[in-house]
């Protein structure tokens, strides 16, 4: 698998940005994908030798553009995400069309574009980092629980279709991870409950029955574990502690 070309989405920051540099490290070349060039400049900054581009995963426009300005991609790690806290009652149409074209669109996009190549070399990987939402559901967050069981879903669906071809998809479901999304999630929580940070952090950990959040990089190493086993397809792999069975 060295020597092979991999992109990633949402690669600005968190578990993007950790499985850039694993990736990397293992001698992979790496092509970061995201919205903001500053973010992904920074990353580049920070890793070295990586490659970025800019790409708004949820508009077919930009994602066709980026993945033919990038060239053949052999590993597709879709990472993209975005999540919003609000009640079932008071999610907009405008809120629940944006979780499903960033989470669930993207991830279609995007795997859509680098699919026929996989397919004409009779080789690739693509891993779609989901979340335990798309395992369980979750309070005040429907539109990104439907997102995320969504990308599963696909998941499934399109490692059937290629299981005899030389490409594998598999999902990585990780629990609350020390990302962006988690801390805004830890912002909430003392807006509207009066916690400190700490006691939030405390309340999310305990989804975790090892009491603690998931690291980015315990992320990274699943996804580096399964794009080196063949044999994985399909698979929803959760990196959660215990959370989910």
């Amino acid at each position: 698998m060295k020597d092979q070309h991999a992109v990633v989405t949402g690669g600005g920051s968190g578990i993007g940005a950790a499985v850039a540099k694993r990736l990397l490290a293992d001698g992979f070349r790496v092509t970061l994908m995201g919205r903001s060039l500053g973010r992904l400049q920074a990353q580049q900054a920070a890793l070295g030798d990586v490659l970025i581009q800019v790409c708004d995963v949820s508009d077919e426009t930009s994602v066709n553009g980026a993945f033919a300005a990038v060239g053949d991609v052999d590993i597709l790690v879709n990472n993209a995400g975005q999540v919003e806290t609000t009640p079932f009652a008071k999610t907009s149409l405008e809120l629940w069309q944006r979780l499903l074209n960033v989470n669930l669109t993207g991830t279609f996009l995007c795997s859509r574009a680098v699919l026929p190549g996989m397919l004409m070399r009779k080789s690739g990987r693509i891993v779609n980092v989901a979340s335990t939402a798309a395992l369980k559901g979750y309070a005040y967050v429907a539109a990104y629980c439907a997102a995320k069981h969504g990308v599963l879903g696909l998941t499934r669906a399109l490692a059937l279709e290629v299981a005899t071809k030389g490409v594998t998809v598999n999902a990585v479901c990780p629990g609350y991870t020390e990302t962006d999304i988690v801390e805004s999630a830890v912002n909430t929580l003392v807006a509207k409950t009066g916690r400190t940070p700490e006691q939030a952090r405390t309340e999310l950990s305990r989804a975790n029955p090892q009491g603690r959040l998931i690291r980015p990089d315990e992320v990274a190493d699943t996804v580096v574990w399964i794009l080196g086993n063949g044999a994985i397809n399909g698979q929803a792999i959760a990196v959660c502690g215990g959370e989910t069975m």
